[in-house]
């Protein structure tokens, strides 16, 4: 799939999903998403007063905590799904946060920001949908502060069998079957696993981080290797 193609089906896929997204979530990983961020988080150690841009951000809820933590703080989250984004902005209203999270329809791999504007800049789940990895880490580094962090969260590759082969198995054949019965979207959810086969595992997306500039960059598999974190910082120099 050209790099054309592949967004224009992201898109049709995540507005397609967008009023079942989060319930499908918490079915699909078990509710170890919500364990992931919060370990995030924890090494983030965002600070009151500092600002995020958080990439692909769907539903809002990583927007949320990371407005909540800044305690005022400037908190931006961009996503090219409109249906994610009306979702959001319902659970941003609802918790009276919207003078402080601000909502944008974008597109990644060209963010609508000038140089050094962010502390943090963030993508939760949502690298691996895009066109061009490297591109967006590029744009990610780029817009962040000197001394600021780039921080993804997304699904990985478990290496350790046996439990490699059940999780395959399970993300591979039964995952789809689940959104067909669940929500009535099978197709939708054998896009997952496919988003993943090309994805970098572990080793590989840190070098990613490390071929971009950033520096300091640190890797923590989660859970089996079913997910990975990755934090990166741009010098404090800018270089």
């Amino acid at each position: 799939m050209d790099a054309e193609s592949k967004q224009s089906h992201v898109h049709a896929v995540f507005e397609s999903i967008a009023p079942k997204y989060d319930m499908m979530n918490d079915v699909l990983s078990f509710r170890r998403h919500k364990a992931w961020r919060k370990f995030t988080m924890r090494k983030m150690n965002v600070q009151p007063g500092q600002s995020s841009l958080d990439l692909c951000c769907g539903t809002c809820d990583w927007t949320i905590a990371l407005a909540r933590e800044s305690r005022g703080g400037r908190t931006v989250g961009l996503d090219f799904s409109r249906n994610m984004l009306d979702i959001g902005q319902a659970k941003v209203d609802k918790l009276d946060l919207g003078g402080t999270i601000e909502l944008i329809q974008g597109n990644a791999m060209s963010l609508p920001f000038p140089d050094n504007t962010f502390d943090f800049v963030t993508i939760g789940f949502g690298l691996r949908n895009v066109p061009d990895y490297e591109r967006v880490i590029r744009e990610m580094r780029r817009v962040v502060k000197p001394g600021g962090k780039v921080v993804c969260l997304e699904l990985s590759k478990p290496t350790w069998q046996p439990f490699k082969a059940l999780y395959y198995f399970y993300f591979e054949k039964l995952l789809p079957l689940l959104g067909k019965w669940l929500v009535k979207r099978y197709e939708q959810y054998r896009w997952l696993p496919e988003s993943l086969a090309s994805f970098p595992d572990l080793q590989a997306l840190a070098e990613m981080f490390r071929t971009t500039g950033l520096r300091n960059v640190r890797a923590y598999p989660l859970t089996g290797g079913v997910a990975a974190l990755h934090i990166g910082t741009k010098g404090n120099d800018g270089a």
